[in-house]
């Protein structure tokens, strides 16, 4: 069953105005992405992913990334939208987050620009940034989305989302 989308107010969008299948488009603010004290990651050649229901997913050019905080990349799971994804466990500032990050390094044809950009899963990071807006992790443990104040949904992700 289908929730009850939140009305947006002044300034808000709705994870139900977007798209399905998901569309890409590029981040005017700067992303910054914090572990154990250390920007690990900071771009202003962002790119994100929105579709229906999910908080934006936000992906940073490699060269972006502080050398070194990335593991080596492990198969992960298959997206029907962009392709096989790797994973990676990040480091930053002495700790460690296991299997906190993912890329797609040979993505379907729409999703090309961000082959090999790397995505942050926000709750084991001290803290996601777009602009000086601090995110909110997507609700559960599976999805990545980033929930920006400026964001109403419901979102999909927690217990009994998995139908929508």
């Amino acid at each position: 069953m289908r929730p009850i989308p939140v009305r947006p107010g002044p300034g808000q969008e709705s994870v139900w105005d977007y798209p399905r299948p998901p569309r890409l488009e590029p981040v005017p603010e700067r992303l910054t992405v914090i572990l154990g004290g250390q920007t690990i990651a900071a771009t202003t050649a962002g790119f994100r992913v929105l579709e229906t229901s999910h908080p934006p997913t936000y992906y940073v050019p490699p060269a972006d990334i502080v050398e070194g905080v990335l593991g080596p990349p492990r198969r992960a799971g298959i997206c029907e939208w962009k392709g096989r994804a790797v994973l990676f466990d990040v480091t930053g500032g002495g700790r460690q987050a296991p299997g906190a990050a993912w890329a797609y390094p040979d993505p379907t044809p729409g999703f090309r620009p961000i082959a090999g950009y790397v995505a942050f899963y926000a709750g084991p990071m001290d803290a996601c940034l777009v602009g000086d807006q601090r995110v909110e992790p997507q609700p559960g443990g599976f999805y990545g989305g980033w929930i920006t104040p400026g964001l109403v949904g419901p979102f999909k992700g927690g217990p009994g989302t998995m139908g929508w």
